[in-house]
């Protein structure tokens, strides 16, 4: 039984339909992933959904009593409210008296003693109303909720970061636990950390989703449907987004074929209208009237959005050598941001910067770019560098400025690769009309706003492409095309970024913050450093985690388990199993002393033959310590008879 439901839903911005006579609905348990090129009415659908906004046609049925939560993409908070009183905004007409309980008992250890029984008074009164209104679940549940996602009730609202904002908003949907919620772009402002937090925090609820994000990780995992607008209309794609990506393209081209066929059969019929008195005997008016119908289908057809068309002058080749760190530090407020980093970069390299939000992804990319020097360390800066910066703040773009002014101020035309092109040539390549052309930037979605940037990016010849979070709002089709632009760009890119599967498709390796002003360089994407990570935090536990003591092995091995038939060991395979704990312990101190010498960077420069050595006995290692874990589990099997 679905749980809610659009019946023929319509809704126009201006002439453009949005949403042309729908259907959809959300069963219990489904999450389901709304996705579509950006402005084809994503955000309007949810709000429709949400009932912050009534559809021009159609019905939005909902099952009785159904509770819906909404967190906008761009949440908005009352100025100077506390993490407590945001949180608990979201219980609806309880909120006040929990936020007043919360604000005395709070007060209370900092009262004059000649107040204090004012205000115990005040706190036995309000405690009354609550127990009057049942409300003391819901202010367990808020505690609970504050707790589970790692918040501070009494921090300013305003003092938050973005990332932080984006718990505080997930936090108060969830706190009247609803049975369908709404998330608008989930993802942004989210670190990677955060970002698998979420997931996992999604999975384990047990809530209907609909949500919309671009971040395709994250949607291969969380949705169990993906339904996509495109063109006014809702299709619907079981399953994951991988499974989606397969279906669209024959569905793209069974489309294609359908309109090629209609299209054909037009222009047959057209020559044979204009034959004239055959056409108008009675016996053919059949033909004439599905004429009029080929006509009409053809009209109101809506062909595809465009592609973006973007491409990018490397222009003239920088020097060899980007840049060198050279044990460089740098401070700020007291707070080691870079402690003795040494690394190198070169013509060609495509490097991701990854980290925790704060971590400072920016201050090392600023010291790269020579911006800012280091407090101690040298930074060593190539020649002939053309630098074109994305900004994630978009701080570039003047709000009043005309579209064409922001790309080419005071000309008609850009030269990109050697080409001189109108500049409303080129920005249709970026889909912005001629019209939309002459608009200010103000007036643009987010979506658009980072088209533009892109666009004024690639309008001028850089050798050296430094992108700060180029992904956020923009949809999946264009997020596709920008990766393969970059993959073919033959100059250095710096990128920071939380996609994990923007940062897979684009770098080739990756300076990765490790908390205490710690940074590591690493050749491969994002997920070689996450996999190798992960090992080193599995080596971690196993040092820290007691080793059994060769009397508790003896011990187990003498007490075999009850119907079983156990063999006693021989000297020697007892003296074996004794020894070995030690053995694989000494062998995966090797193994993660070697892998930290084979990913530093140097090693190779210095001494390539010796890394192939490094890399030959790692391979060796991992083979005894497989042979060495199957022998243990043998022994320990005989001895208990399995």
């Amino acid at each position: 039984m679905p749980l809610l439901s659009i019946s023929n839903g319509c809704l126009a911005y201006g002439d453009v339909p949005l949403l042309d006579h729908v259907e959809f609905q959300i069963d219990a348990g489904e999450r389901v992933a709304l996705i579509g090129r950006n402005g084809t009415g994503k955000s309007s659908l949810l709000a429709a959904v949400a009932g912050l906004r009534p559809l021009d046609d159609g019905t939005i049925w909902k099952a009785p009593d159904l509770r819906v939560t909404y967190v906008a993409q761009e949440p908005e908070f009352d100025p100077g409210a506390s993490v407590f009183d945001v949180v608990v905004g979201g219980l609806g007409a309880q909120s006040r008296l929990l936020k007043s309980y919360h604000d005395v008992s709070h007060r209370l250890a900092d009262i004059a003693e000649s107040e204090r029984p004012m205000a115990l008074d005040e706190l036995a009164r309000i405690q009354h109303e609550l127990e009057a209104n049942e409300a003391w679940q819901q202010n367990a549940l808020a505690e609970r909720v504050i707790a589970e996602f790692h918040l501070n009730p009494d921090a300013c609202i305003d003092d938050l970061s973005g990332g932080q904002k984006k718990r505080v908003a997930l936090a108060r949907g969830l706190v009247c636990e609803p049975d369908v919620l709404l998330l608008d772009e989930p993802t942004n402002h989210l670190d990677i950390a955060a970002i698998d937090w979420l997931e996992n925090l999604l999975l384990g609820r047990q809530v209907a989703l609909l949500f919309i994000t671009h971040d395709r990780r994250f949607l291969d995992r969380l949705a169990t449907r993906i339904v996509e607008l495109d063109r006014g209309h809702l299709s619907n794609y079981p399953g994951s987004f991988s499974k989606y990506q397969e279906r669209k393209v024959q569905r793209l081209h069974e489309e294609a074929l359908e309109q090629a066929r209609a299209d054909k059969l037009l222009a047959q019929e057209e020559v044979w209208i204009r034959k004239g008195v055959e056409a108008r005997r009675t016996r053919a008016q059949f033909r004439v009237q599905r004429l009029d119908r080929l006509r009409a289908d053809r009209v109101a057809r809506r062909n595809q959005q465009g592609q973006v068309s973007m491409r990018v002058d490397a222009g003239e080749s920088s020097g060899a050598l980007v840049a060198e760190l050279i044990n460089v530090s740098k401070s700020y407020d007291g707070r080691k941001i870079i402690d003795d980093f040494s690394g190198r970069i070169m013509r060609g390299d495509r490097v991701g910067l990854i980290g925790p939000n704060g971590a400072g992804k920016t201050t090392m990319l600023r010291l790269i770019l020579g911006e800012i020097e280091p407090d101690s360390g040298t930074v060593r800066r190539g020649t002939k560098q053309q630098v074109a910066y994305f900004d994630q703040f978009r701080t570039a773009l003047d709000p009043e400025a005309p579209l064409h002014e922001v790309i080419s101020p005071g000309s008609d035309y850009v030269d990109v690769g050697g080409h001189r092109t109108h500049v409303m040539t080129y920005l249709s390549d970026f889909l912005f009309s001629p019209q939309r052309a002459r608009s200010p930037v103000k007036s643009l979605s987010g979506g658009e706003r980072n088209r533009l940037l892109l666009a004024r990016l690639f309008a001028r010849p850089a050798n050296i492409l430094v992108l700060d979070e180029p992904t956020n709002d923009l949809d999946i089709d264009t997020l596709e095309l920008l990766e393969q632009l970059l993959q073919d760009y033959s100059g250095t890119i710096l990128l920071v970024s939380h996609d994990r599967s923007f940062l897979d498709n684009v770098v080739t390796q990756v300076i990765a913050a490790e908390g205490g002003g710690q940074w590591r360089e690493f050749i491969g994407g994002y997920s070689d450093w996450a996999a190798w990570h992960g090992d080193q935090q599995k080596i971690a536990a196993t040092r820290t985690a007691p080793k059994p003591a060769p009397q508790a092995v003896r011990q187990s091995s003498a007490a075999p388990a009850s119907g079983s038939r156990a063999t006693k060991l021989s000297y020697k395979e007892q003296q074996e199993l004794n020894a070995l704990p030690e053995r694989i312990e000494a062998l995966e101190t090797e193994q993660a002393a070697l892998i930290e010498k084979v990913n530093d960077p140097t090693t190779y420069a210095s001494d390539a033959a010796a890394a192939q050595t490094m890399a030959a006995r790692l391979a060796e290692i991992e083979d005894t310590l497989l042979a060495l874990l199957e022998r243990w589990e043998a022994l320990e099997a005989k001895t208990s008879g399995r």
